[in-house]
């Protein structure tokens, strides 16, 4: 069992199902501390008691989308290890629906969760890092941060946004010892589609469906490999990862397929 993890302190967020429950338990077993965050408590405890050691978790409820306290969770969660090592900022929410029937309310909810909740995270913990000259800032993105999507337009522009945002952080940071890690993963098994917004920033309530989806653990156990060994970005997935270099290098090919997507 690997132990690249020995005793980092990570504070993890979207702690409490699919990618992020995933990754508490792989980077619990890789022998780190864990802070585990999300806004379901009893989901958080449920994660905390299936670790593979329990005692070396905490948890500390947050909504990512709660920005004005944000910074006092950032004092929170640095006091209950004593610092902080490395932040995955794995919270987020989808959003399906034509751009022409998407309420602004629902593409702020989408942007105050997966972009702002983020950056808010970061700001909370970036100060401290710099201080110690040490530091990893992780940021759970999408495929889709390169990608158009026929009705996914909110959620496609929020991780557009936070690939410009933290590869610009990085620039900035490089020489002072704080790392920056974007992970871009393709279709994975999770209850974000199950919990996404409607059209009107409702809760959808049902999942749809999408073939071949990697299991959790596989991709949880790819993205902390990424992480260990500070990949600056990390894109994979099944089949669509293609989509990427087909977009970059012929972007008229990748437009005519897109737009023939059954939606």
């Amino acid at each position: 069992m690997k132990q690249d993890f020995q005793n980092k302190i990570i504070w993890l967020t979207g702690a409490s199902s699919g990618i992020g429950e995933a990754l508490a338990y792989e980077f619990c077993q890789r022998g780190a501390r864990l802070i585990l965050s999300a806004r379901r408590t009893a989901e958080l405890e449920r994660v905390r008691a299936q670790c593979i050691d329990p005692t070396r978790v905490k948890i500390l409820p947050l909504d990512a989308a709660d920005l004005e306290n944000i910074p006092e969770k950032g004092k929170q969660a640095r006091a209950l290890f004593g610092t902080l090592d490395i932040l995955v900022n794995n919270a987020g929410i989808a959003q399906r629906g034509r751009v022409v029937e998407t309420e602004m309310l629902a593409l702020q909810r989408v942007f105050q969760v997966n972009f702002f909740g983020a950056v808010a995270l970061t700001k909370a913990v970036l100060p401290e890092m710099l201080e110690r000259r040490a530091g990893h800032i992780v940021v759970v993105s999408s495929l889709t941060g390169k990608l158009p999507v026929p009705k996914h337009a909110a959620y496609c522009a929020s991780k557009h946004a936070l690939q410009g945002y933290f590869n610009s952080l990085r620039a900035e940071v490089a020489r002072q010892g704080v790392k920056v890690t974007l992970l871009l993963p393709g279709f994975v098994q999770s209850e974000i589609s199950k919990n996404s917004l409607d059209e009107r920033g409702n809760p959808r309530g049902k999942a749809f469906a999408v073939r071949r989806a990697m299991r959790a653990d596989v991709a949880a156990r790819k993205m902390a490999n990424a992480i260990a060994r500070g990949k600056e970005q990390y894109e994979f997935g099944g089949i669509e990862r293609f989509a990427v270099p087909l977009y970059a290098f012929t972007p008229r090919l990748y437009s005519y397929a897109v737009k023939r997507i059954k939606t």
